[in-house]
C-alpha cells in the first residue's frame, strides 16, 4: 500500500502538463516541447551518475527511450497541443481498461468483476468530470492520446520483464538521454529551428524538466518495479484530476457539484483496484 500511495506522485506531477501547456510553454511545437523536456534533463542525470549501462543493455535501453520517452512525450504533446486538456485527459484515462483487455486477451489473466467495475467507474468519473459539450474533437489528437496510452502500456510490460538493472537514476537519466536524442532530429524535421524561449517558456521548461520529468520518473519506475500492471494503470486516472484541481486552482476554473462528485467517485476507484489485487493474490495462497 505505500509503494502504490508513493508511485500515486508520479501522475499527480504529471498532471501538471495540460496546465503548462496552455500557459508556460512555447506555443504549436509540440516535437521541441517534448524534445526539451527530455534531453537536458536526461544529460544531467546521466552526468550525475556516472554509471555506464550493463552489457547487453544498450538496445534495450534503446527501446525504452524510443517508447517511454520519444513516442510517448511526442504524442502526449501534440494530443495536448490539439485538444482541450480534458479531451486529452479522459483519452489517456482509458488505460486502465486497456491494460485489463490486454493481460485478459494476450496473458490470459482472470480478473475480478470488481476490476472491471473500477476501471468503468474511474473512466465514467474523468468523462464527468472534464468533458462538456463545448469539447472539440480532433482526429489526429485522438489518435495521438490514443497511442500515448499504448506507449505507456508498452514501455510498463517491458520494463516489468526486463527487471531494473542499475539505479534509478541512470536507469532514468539513459532513457531520458536516448530518448531525447531520438526526438532531436525528428523535431528539427517537422517543426524547422526550435523555438525562441522567454522567462516565462523557460520557467515552465524547468518545472516540466526537473519536476514533471525527472522526479516524475524516478518515483513511476520504482514503482513500476513492484507493482501490478492494473494498479499502474489505475494511477493514471490522477493524471486528470490534478489537471482540473490546477484548472481551479492556479487558473481560476470554477467545477459544478456533478464535477466534484466525479473527482471523489475516481478517488475511490483506486482503493477498489488496490483492494481486488490483494484479495486476487490471497486467494490462492
Amino acid at each position: 500500500m505505500t509503494l502504490f500511495l508513493f508511485t500515486a506522485l508520479a501522475p499527480v506531477l504529471w498532471g501538471s502538463t495540460y496546465m503548462l501547456t496552455s500557459l508556460y510553454l512555447p506555443a504549436d511545437t509540440p516535437l521541441w516541447v517534448a524534445t526539451f523536456r527530455a534531453l537536458p534533463v536526461g544529460v544531467l542525470m546521466v552526468l550525475l551518475a556516472m554509471k555506464p549501462l550493463p552489457k547487453g543493455w544498450y538496445r534495450r535501453m534503446l527501446l525504452l527511450g524510443g517508447i517511454n520517452i520519444s513516442a510517448f512525450f511526442a504524442l502526449l504533446f501534440v494530443a495536448a497541443y490539439r485538444l482541450p486538456g480534458g479531451v486529452a485527459a479522459t483519452l489517456l484515462a482509458t488505460l486502465p481498461l486497456l491494460a485489463l483487455l490486454f493481460q485478459w486477451l494476450a496473458q490470459g489473466q482472470r480478473h475480478q468483476p470488481l476490476q472491471w467495475l473500477a476501471a468503468l467507474v474511474g473512466l465514467l468519473g474523468v468523462a464527468v468530470l472534464v468533458l462538456s459539450p463545448a469539447a472539440q474533437l480532433d482526429l489526429l489528437g485522438i489518435a495521438a492520446a490514443f497511442g500515448a496510452c499504448l506507449m505507456v502500456l508498452s514501455g510498463t510490460l517491458l520494463i516489468q520483464r526486463w527487471g531494473v538493472p542499475i539505479g534509478l537514476i541512470p536507469f532514468t537519466g539513459w532513457q531520458l538521454l536516448l530518448g531525447g536524442l531520438l526526438l532531436l532530429p525528428l523535431a528539427y524535421w517537422a517543426e524547422g529551428l526550435p523555438p525562441a524561449l522567454n522567462e516565462t517558456h523557460l520557467a515552465g521548461l524547468l518545472w516540466l524538466g526537473l519536476v514533471n520529468t525527472a522526479l516524475g520518473y524516478l518515483i513511476w519506475f520504482r514503482g513500476v518495479s513492484g507493482l501490478a500492471t492494473n494498479q499502474l494503470a489505475f494511477l493514471s486516472l490522477l493524471s486528470p484530476v490534478t489537471a482540473v484541481v490546477l484548472g481551479v486552482g492556479w487558473v481560476g476554473e470554477t467545477l459544478s457539484g456533478w464535477q466534484w462528485l466525479a473527482v471523489a467517485v475516481i478517488l475511490l476507484s483506486l482503493p477498489l483496484v488496490q483492494f481486488s489485487s490483494r484479495k486476487r493474490v490471497a486467494e490462492p495462497a
